[in-house]
């Protein structure tokens, strides 16, 4: 797959918790323009509109590649992590949904930032509870650089900073609530989608510039080394301009907010394969980059 020119990253050196913004390139992590010193991610995002021109203009330097450090979840921590439901042709008809003959409005669920959102090499922990049914989604997500609402699709790749891989981590087990107050309360997204560590992203942050057409980039992700998805994000239903407007118009759109566009088919769910602890799983995106991480287990509550 093609790797990106660079992405933005953050980093932490040493036994320091403190991150920084450096940039990965070929593998190497090295320092960041003179703009983003002394800043995280997110606030270089806030300021997106004066560094993004300096960016454009700038020229990683292999030499300046920055010993004993650990690549960092690349955003600490997103406003609002939205996420896109079914926009996948090829993942609709594996669960044996029928093309539809019109596509009304995407349809968004929220996972909490802070607890969700890790980072490359970050461990994916199992729910704490026996019986947990826990499945894959790899995804292009949007980082949002420049505020807006109530976006127009021609207006909305202009408020888009850059990209990074997700896996959008899902237990199955909890998409619908064993004991319902009622029959129409019976969805659990919370439990489904919301759990601790349910939100790898990374490994950096490419730019919007370095991606000339988002929706034509290979999409795949393995888990122990065997492919489990392999598609394109041509198969999206609702492309990413008009997944974006449609978020703008429920809810103001900020620096730093991150938007999940959905998954392609390969889920584990129907095929009855769930992940289990000491599973490496793989997320690759054409001029994106590679998210990895690995499962582990939690004490079982009793």
């Amino acid at each position: 797959m093609q790797s990106p020119d660079w992405s933005l990253v953050q980093y932490r050196a040493g036994d320091s918790e403190k991150t920084a913004v450096g940039v990965l390139i070929d593998g190497n992590l090295v320092e960041g323009p003179p703009e983003t010193g002394g800043l995280t991610l997110l606030e270089v995002l806030r300021r997106w509109d004066t560094i993004a021109p300096e960016l454009r203009n700038w020229t990683p330097s292999a030499s300046a590649t920055i010993a004993d450090a650990r690549l960092a979840p690349p955003l600490t921590y997103p406003g609002k992590v939205l996420c896109a439901g079914a926009n996948y042709w090829d993942h609709i008809a594996e669960m044996g949904i029928e093309r539809p003959g019109a596509l009304g409005e995407p349809f968004f669920f929220l996972k909490p930032p802070t607890t969700t959102v890790t980072g490359p090499g970050d461990p994916v922990p199992l729910p704490a509870y026996p019986g947990a049914r826990v499945d894959w989604e790899a995804e292009l997500a949007v980082v949002i650089g420049r505020p807006g609402r109530n976006l127009t699709p021609d207006q909305a790749l202009d408020h888009v900073a850059g990209y990074l891989a997700a896996n959008d981590i899902s237990a199955r087990d909890r998409l619908k609530s064993a004991l319902p107050v009622a029959e129409p309360f019976t969805f659990d997204w919370l439990g489904h989608k919301g759990q601790d560590g349910f939100c790898p992203l990374g490994p950096g942050l490419v730019p919007s510039w370095q991606v000339p057409d988002p929706q034509n980039l290979r999409i795949r992700l393995s888990v122990n080394g065997v492919v489990k998805q392999d598609s394109s994000t041509a198969q999206m239903m609702v492309p990413i301009l008009e997944v974006v407007a449609a978020a703008s118009r429920l809810t103001r759109l900020e620096a730093g907010d991150v938007i999940l566009t959905g998954t392609p088919a390969g889920c584990g769910i129907p095929r009855g394969e769930f992940l289990a602890a000491g599973d490496e799983v793989v997320v690759e995106i054409e001029r994106i980059g590679r998210l990895h991480n690995t499962v582990v287990a939690t004490a079982v509550t009793s």
